[in-house]
């Protein structure tokens, strides 16, 4: 079932984020492509650390949310465990 952004307030950064204007293909790439592209266009997308804080509370384990690719993301759960 789709999330509906227009009554869900949660996902209305959905609407405006620059993702959706590329392919999924941009934001997961092939294993051992670079990740440099999606990481520009995140960084410049006013939606940028909502969605990365989607990809942590949903644990989102492939591509690029937030701007942050993976392991990032997985490295920012450690650092944030540890600082807990």
């Amino acid at each position: 079932m789709p999330i509906n952004t227009a009554t869900d307030p949660a996902f209305a950064w959905q609407e405006t984020a620059l993702c959706a204007q590329a392919g999924p293909e941009f934001f997961f790439p092939a294993p051992g492509s670079s990740t440099r592209e999606a990481k520009q266009l995140c960084n410049a997308c006013e939606g940028r650390q909502a969605c990365l804080e989607y990809a942590l509370d949903n644990d989102e384990r492939f591509g690029v949310w937030g701007g942050l690719s993976e392991k990032e993301r997985e490295r920012l759960r450690r650092v944030g465990r540890e600082q807990a």
